[in-house]
């Protein structure tokens, strides 16, 4: 399978592994072959093209293969990316809770929403163990469309509250996740499938938060960008992003993707890394439910992704989660413990010397504490006791 990008075209349209090419108003969700879509390459932005009065990602419509008149829009984007003292080291954190529904999924929905709006579609179903869920509810709400999310039984109450108050149709599925996405699937032959993990333009979305990067460093790219993983769209939106500057003469070598995985569940690294991901035996449950997925649809692409950029990826046992759940919130920030995965990968690649102490590193947190009061509240379990004995 072919996971390297076609070259540019006049007008973007859709292919699939297999090299056929769809149109962009094909409302097929998948290729013929059975594996995703991807859009067609677009030319790089330069920084005269950003649309500097518009406060979100839309200031990049530029390289937004939909029709801006008809975006659905909740202000997403524009982050902030803050300098924290790590271990004596600076670093940067871009804090994608910042957006309207406290996470990342916002920028890929807000895409996937406008294109499918654009394209007349009244109803969509998608399936999530939380953010993309509440993200899909939201901007359905946004665009007048109604939404169904199935969700695992496991997925977090308050995320879960948040999709129901959006006017979102919730169906629960016991099993796991993949079981979860086989029952939406099945489902899919009688509603459009607004699937985070699949819908192609969903990955146009998640590729803006590397602009944002470029943007605020002053157009220069880092020199590292620190992800958490479980399908793997920011992974694969940073290496779109930073190939398409790359090849508009912006920057002049793509920074290097790291990337942590839950250790139960860390099909991509271990891909990466050449060990057979069976090997691990029975997935565990993990604290970082939101990336807890054996099977990622563009598996290929992400592992060819941090390969490109000369990065790496490592499995990040729970005991290295909750330290650095706990390591964010004692310098303020209180992020959830799926994005909490990429500063313990971080500890891990500033141990092993990857990332070196002068370099400029960009660490993405995926999402807000707020939204996992349940896995929180399990992290800190005890420790005011402890503090006060």
């Amino acid at each position: 399978m072919n996971a390297e990008q076609p070259p540019a075209v006049a007008a973007p349209d859709l292919y699939d592994r297999s090299g056929k090419r769809y149109s962009l108003d094909d409302p097929r969700w998948r290729g013929e072959d059975g594996g995703p879509l991807s859009v067609g390459a677009t030319p790089g932005l330069r920084p005269e093209q950003i649309d500097t009065a518009e406060r979100s990602l839309w200031r990049y419509h530029a390289v937004l293969p939909v029709p801006t008149a008809r975006r659905v829009s909740l202000g997403e984007g524009c982050t902030p990316m803050i300098p924290v003292d790590w271990a004596g080291r600076r670093v940067h954190f871009k804090l994608e809770w910042f957006n309207p529904t406290s996470s990342f999924k916002d920028r890929g929905v807000s895409v996937m929403m406008s294109h499918l709006a654009a394209h007349g579609v009244e109803r969509v179903l998608e399936d999530s163990s939380g953010n993309g869920g509440s993200a899909v509810a939201a901007y359905a709400a946004a665009a007048g469309v109604r939404a169904k999310i199935i969700v695992p039984a496991a997925t977090s109450a308050a995320k879960i509250l948040q999709t129901r108050a959006h006017g979102a149709e919730i169906e629960v599925v016991s099993g796991t996740r993949e079981e979860v996405s086989d029952e939406a699937i099945r489902q899919s032959a009688h509603i459009p499938y607004a699937s985070h993990n699949w819908h192609p333009m969903f990955i146009q979305g998640t590729k803006t938060v590397a602009y944002e990067m470029w943007e605020s460093l002053g157009f220069t790219a880092p020199d590292n960008v620190v992800l958490v993983a479980g399908a793997g769209s920011n992974v694969i939106g940073c290496d779109l992003a930073f190939g398409e500057l790359l090849d508009a003469g912006q920057i002049d070598r793509r920074p290097r993707l790291f990337v942590g995985q839950p250790e139960h569940w860390a099909t991509i690294a271990d891909t990466l890394n050449g060990i057979d991901p069976a090997a691990r035996g029975e997935r565990k449950p993990t604290i970082a439910e939101g990336a807890s997925i054996s099977h990622p649809v563009r598996l290929p692409e992400a592992v060819e992704a941090i390969r490109r950029s000369g990065g790496a990826a490592c499995a990040v046992p729970e005991s290295g989660i909750y330290a650095a759940v706990r390591a964010l919130s004692a310098r303020g920030l209180y992020a959830e413990p799926t994005s909490s995965v990429a500063a313990a990968a971080l500890d891990h690649f500033l141990a092993t010397g990857e990332i070196a102490p002068d370099e400029t590193t960009v660490v993405v947190l995926t999402g807000a504490g707020l939204k996992s009061a349940e896995k929180m509240a399990a992290v800190f379990a005890g420790q005011g006791d402890a503090a006060q004995g």
